[in-house]
């Protein structure tokens, strides 16, 4: 039996029908012969409003790669200077590609809102799937809160940042941001809650923001600048000021791209709200990838030849830096200004996204009673199509990270270290829930889950081999000390948060998972991973 017939049998979207088409998906109106159960084996309780178009917006604006990268240029500028920069973000881009692969291939398989959680729980088999998937969930759900955090200090640095233009005595305090980080991050989540079904809309209005008005700044930054950098200063003069080798200053600065290209996951867990998500969210996580690799390095290549001193640009005093590549490149305040307000509200609609992703991990664990307070966080309203605890509390988690400093490292809003750890943190547990995912999708030959309509074939040995191989890689050296001689300020805390992640789950496993965990509820895939084997 082929994959098409396994689909035309009735195994369409992860559910078994009488006439091949899964519930959710049929036209309004359209009688079926069972309750409207998604591929996670769960009863639809989310609105499917978002199409093929707003979806793939979603995916840009949550990635916003340009905006990630501008936002985190001077963290990267150790690791080699302008041609670092540049060549560490494709480097980035590249191995994500198998990453972003390997994702598209099991959301096609199985598109549920729980994403990897819920893939690491099927492609081991049922043996280890449950510890496994755990595991898996809690270092993809910590690794967006860390992500969040990251996030929300983008705009609430520009916010002030645009305050300064203007008033050039003006003097920035940590405090100023923190205002900023508290009116954004709350705003952002009851902008969630509240206004769910303005979704698709603002991601559409997010995607003509990044695409759009990046178009707009190359062409501002490119025309208003008479006297660019030279060739020379953007594709070869390498400034390595770490104390590592070249080598491993090179690695290590590929963060800065992993942060800006690293959301392959993000679109998944919108799956239960999608009509098409086995066709529609391989797309989707194709179109991040391909279009935030562009959009970021035409940016970056554009930002680097308009800067006409970059010491400047590294010892700003402002509270976001590229403000001052922004000022050298045009030579207006009013110019500065206008391209700050671009990103501060194509950032604002990422962190809208960010918050919906973030929300929708925390209530697919809880429904199947992987965190405390099960039967609270793994509601969803009807009324509102949002799960309305699960939101709340990641706000409630980045407010005490914010106030208290803690949480799994030094964070500490408007510290390059801290910013640079939350990044790492994003960037290492988010992966290492990407690798529970494949790994065991490997070593099972690739049998254990259904084959959807983006399938890779023979070809995936390949493509999830070097994924998993450049997750083990790049995680090594992002644990790294940002420079040597080591001290406070260039201590890499990734390895602490990693480890603290790990001991905190464990505990918790302990305490609830070994003895009233489950596992997701997914009988209707016995039956698909005999045929898929068959196949193999």
């Amino acid at each position: 039996m082929s994959g098409h017939d396994l689909e035309k049998n009735g195994y369409a979207n992860g559910v078994q029908v009488s006439d091949g088409l899964a519930a959710s998906d049929k036209p309004e109106g359209a009688s079926t012969t069972v309750e409207a159960v998604n591929a996670s084996g769960h009863v639809d309780k989310l609105t499917r409003h978002y199409g093929l178009l707003s979806i793939c917006a979603t995916a840009l604006t949550v990635d916003s790669a340009w905006i990630a990268l501008g936002g985190s240029l001077v963290v990267a500028s150790a690791n080699g200077g302008p041609p670092g920069i540049i060549y560490e973000f494709l480097a980035a881009c590249f191995y994500y590609s198998f990453i972003a692969a390997s994702i598209a291939e099991l959301a096609s398989s199985i598109p549920s809102s729980g994403g990897v959680y819920h893939w690491a729980s099927v492609t081991p088999g049922p043996r280890f799937g449950r510890a496994l998937g755990f595991f898996c969930g809690s270092m993809n759900f910590f690794g967006w809160v860390f992500d969040l955090a990251s996030i929300v200090t983008i705009p609430s640095n520009i916010a002030v940042q645009m305050y300064a233009v203007f008033h050039p005595d003006y003097v920035v305090e940590s405090w100023h941001v923190y205002i900023a980080f508290l009116i954004i991050n709350w705003g952002c989540c009851f902008f969630v809650i509240f206004c769910n079904h303005l979704m698709p809309t603002v991601q559409n209005l997010g995607l003509f923001l990044v695409v759009g008005g990046g178009i707009i700044t190359i062409i501002v930054v490119v025309a208003m600048q008479p006297h660019h950098a030279s060739s020379s200063f953007v594709w070869t003069e390498w400034t390595n000021t770490t104390g590592w080798s070249n080598g491993v200053a090179f690695l290590t600065g590929m963060l800065n791209g992993a942060f800006t290209i690293g959301t392959p996951d993000a679109v998944t867990h919108m799956a239960e709200e999608m009509p098409n998500p086995r066709r529609d969210l391989p797309k989707a996580v194709a179109a991040q990838i391909i279009l935030g690799t562009l959009t970021g390095f035409f940016f970056v290549v554009a930002i680097m030849y308009g800067i006409t001193d970059f010491d400047a640009v590294l010892t700003s005093n402002g509270s976001f830096p590229l403000a001052e590549v922004y000022a050298q490149a045009t030579g207006s305040k009013g110019a500065t200004f206008g391209l700050l307000l671009i990103i501060l509200l194509a950032i604002l609609v990422c962190t809208i996204g960010t918050f919906v992703t973030v929300g929708r991990i925390l209530w697919t664990l809880a429904r199947d009673n992987v965190t405390p307070f099960p039967s609270i966080l793994g509601n969803a309203s009807t009324r509102w199509s949002c799960p309305i605890e699960s939101t709340l509390l990641v706000g409630d988690i980045l407010f005490w990270l914010a106030i208290l400093s803690t949480g799994f490292g030094a964070i500490q809003l408007g510290s390059k270290t801290a910013f640079t750890d939350l990044v790492g943190s994003f960037i290492i547990l988010t992966t290492t829930s990407y690798g529970l995912a494949i790994v065991p999708h490997l070593l099972s030959g690739r049998s254990n889950v259904p084959i959807g309509p983006f399938w890779m074939g023979k070809w995936g040995y390949l493509v999830n081999g070097f994924a998993v191989l450049f997750i083990i890689l790049t995680d090594i050296f992002y644990c790294f000390p940002y420079a040597l001689p080591v001290d406070v300020p260039t201590m890499n805390y990734n390895s602490v948060i990693l480890a603290g992640i790990v001991f905190i789950t464990t505990v918790w496993w302990f305490i609830h998972g070994a003895r009233k965990y489950q596992g997701p509820h997914l009988p209707h895939l016995d039956e698909v991973g005999h045929e898929v084997k068959a196949l193999i």
